[in-house]
């Protein structure tokens, strides 16, 4: 698991494959201890948080605009999930 390829991403760059590990891995979002700090080349403080494929190991920048990205994906799936439930799956409010 070493031998994995390495990449830094901003929200701006990411995949709808890697929101979905984002928001499948911090379904709640991500904490403090979730959050990795390093110093970019340039010496600048970067916080990200870590997502892994197969092959690749992905740091993604954090930024209001990654926790609203994860946050709409993930209403966008359960919004998905409903519209998959059959209408008679609902109850009746009226019925009695």
């Amino acid at each position: 698991m070493n031998n994995l390829k390495r990449v830094i991403v901003d929200y701006k760059k990411l995949t709808p494959e890697l929101l979905k590990l984002l928001v499948e891995k911090y379904p709640d979002g991500y904490g403090d201890n979730d959050v990795i700090n390093f110093k970019n080349l340039k010496g600048e403080r970067i916080e990200a948080v870590e997502v892994s494929t197969e092959d690749t190991k992905y740091l993604v920048k954090i930024s209001s605009k990654l926790e609203q990205s994860m946050a709409k994906f993930d209403d966008d799936l359960v919004a998905e999930d409903m519209d998959e439930i059959p209408e008679e799956d609902f109850a009746d409010s009226e019925e009695e």
